[in-house]
Order: structure tokens, then sequence, then C-alpha cells
């Protein structure tokens, strides 16, 4: 089994920034990917950004590229996630998502909440 621990979230203005990191322990042995999704109320949950464990190759969503950064490190198990420049329609449940083996690990969630 696969733990995940997420901490970072809150309330911000717009234009301002968070940092969301994750912290994966457990039987983490063969990861192939560490990423965000999201889930604002009334929709469904969607991809943000996940990171090659063993590349450090990155991907985004189309609506945050140029903002939000991830990044990991590998000798802690952890992963994160740098997001400058927030909108209100950043507002949701991010969630920490790992792949470990083919397999999907999910953390509990934290709220992000952007105010105009």
């Amino acid at each position: 089994q696969v733990q995940l621990v997420e901490s970072g979230g809150g309330l911000v203005q717009a234009g301002g920034s968070l940092r969301l990191s994750c912290a994966a322990s457990g039987r983490t042995f063969g990861t192939n990917t560490m990423g965000w999704f999201r889930q604002a109320p009334g929709k469904e949950r969607e991809f943000v950004a996940r990171i090659n464990w063993r590349s450090g190759s990155t991907y985004y969503v189309d609506s945050v590229k140029g903002r939000f950064t991830i990044s990991r490190d590998k000798d802690k198990n952890t992963v994160s996630l740098q997001m400058n420049s927030l909108k209100p329609e950043d507002t949701a449940v991010y969630y920490c998502n790992i792949r470990v083996q083919g397999f999907d690990y999910w953390g509990q969630g934290t709220q992000v909440t952007v105010s105009s």
C-alpha cells in the first residue's frame, strides 16, 4: 500500500501564490509518476500536472501552463506544485496522485480557494 499526505492548501487572493506538497510513503518502489488533479464543485476531477519519476519530464493542463510548476524530491519521496498568478477558476480540492507499477493511489485532498 501507498500513503499520500498533502499539505499547503488555503485561501488566497487572485494573483497570489500557493505551494502544495505531497509526501508518499509505503510501497513506492517502482513509482511511475506523481501528480496533481483537482475537482471544483459540480465538476469532474481533472488532471492538472504530473511528473515522470525517473526522467523528471513534466506535463500540464493548458489552463495552468506558465503559472504552475511541478517538481519532485526523489530522496524525500515528495512532489510539490508551485501555483502562481492564481485565478478564481483555480478554486478546487486538489488531490495528489501517485502511480506505482500501474496502480493509482490518491491523497485525501486539500482545498484551494482563490478569491476575486
